[in-house]
């Protein structure tokens, strides 16, 4: 592990690297700053993204610009009503020359999945991703198969209440670190958006800025960035707040809030906060990293009761309400 000052000039020198890699981004995304961080946070720390939005907002495009600023290898999926497992995973086939079956592997074999409207594909395909996304690794026939590292689904999905969509179940839903839900541009980006995207031969290159190795490094050292037990304290109580509101002075929470988040929330909440912390050129977590991160890694993860939807109170006012009651 290295020391304090040694990690501190090491983080400034990874910096200029992440700054390189959002202006080569910032050559064809315009805005959505947030969607871009919350992006990085999850390629510097293992943890999978699902970003949710009308369509048109640039979710496809952020996730395949990416791709291209990083020298690793990639995969669209576009999930569809009638794609099956195998057509993600891979399958056995017959070879009548040698009498055998042969492996053929799916397009998940990659380090960067995009898992593009991945709610218009039923629930077994969508479960054909656990495997991968919780163990990184696919099973195909008898025979288990270790992914390629570094290994990431960057999921995008349309609004649950759009025709032809399947809700996500709870058991996938937990896997993804954080549910970014994604805004249309204020007037100024969409005006730059509109001079930009407005020509018939619109293509910028991308450079490729990061290597696959860098990556693993930069989360070497997002594990050594610091977090105070304090700051571990107030994590936990985050995340206590969720299953018990009213130990925390929010009793009328507990009416709407039927399942707290699980232990996945607590790790994600500690990863994301270094991984935060590193973006800001930081070798310590303070609370206000935890604070920016924490709607987007609970929100997917509180069930609501009845009582909560008949009053239109959704998950993001409990979190905001958590975040409010909780002393720091």
């Amino acid at each position: 592990m290295p020391s304090t000052t040694d990690l501190d000039s090491i983080i400034k020198s990874k910096s200029q690297k992440i700054t390189l890699l959002k202006q080569e981004l910032e050559k064809v995304v315009v805005g959505q700053e947030r969607m871009i961080n919350r992006l990085l946070i999850g390629l510097f720390t293992n943890g999978h993204i699902l970003l949710e939005g009308v369509p048109g907002l640039a979710k496809t495009l952020t996730v395949s610009t990416l791709s291209k600023a990083l020298d690793l290898k990639f995969k669209r999926i576009q999930f569809t009503p009638d794609l099956l497992p195998a057509d993600l995973i891979g399958t056995l086939i017959y070879n009548p020359q040698q009498s055998r079956f042969e492996v053929k592997k799916g397009p998940i074999f990659t380090n960067i999945v995009l898992a593009d409207e991945i709610n218009r594909s039923p629930a077994k395909v969508q479960s054909a991703l656990l495997e991968a996304m919780q163990e990184k690794q696919v099973t195909i026939g008898e025979t288990t198969y270790p992914l390629d590292m570094p290994f990431l689904v960057l999921a995008t999905q349309n609004p649950i209440d759009q025709e032809g969509t399947y809700p996500l179940p709870e058991a996938q839903v937990d896997r993804f670190m954080m549910k970014v839900n994604i805004t249309y541009p204020d007037r100024e980006e969409e005006k730059k958006i509109m001079r930009r995207m407005a020509k018939t031969g619109f293509r910028h290159e991308i450079k490729p800025v990061l290597s696959g190795k860098e990556i693993l490094e930069i989360r070497d050292l997002i594990d050594n960035v610091q977090v105070s037990e304090k700051i571990e304290d107030y994590i936990i109580d985050i995340v206590m707040a969720t299953r018990e509101p009213q130990n925390y002075g929010l009793p009328k929470l507990a009416e709407y809030i039927e399942y707290g988040v699980s232990p996945r929330a607590s790790l994600a909440l500690n990863l994301g906060s270094k991984a935060q912390a590193f973006l800001n050129g930081r070798n310590y977590v303070l609370p206000e990293d935890v604070k920016n991160i924490a709607t987007d890694v609970l929100n997917h993860r509180l069930i609501l009761t009845y009582e909560a939807e008949a009053e239109d109170i959704t998950s993001y006012r409990c979190i905001e309400e958590i975040l409010a009651s909780v002393k720091i």
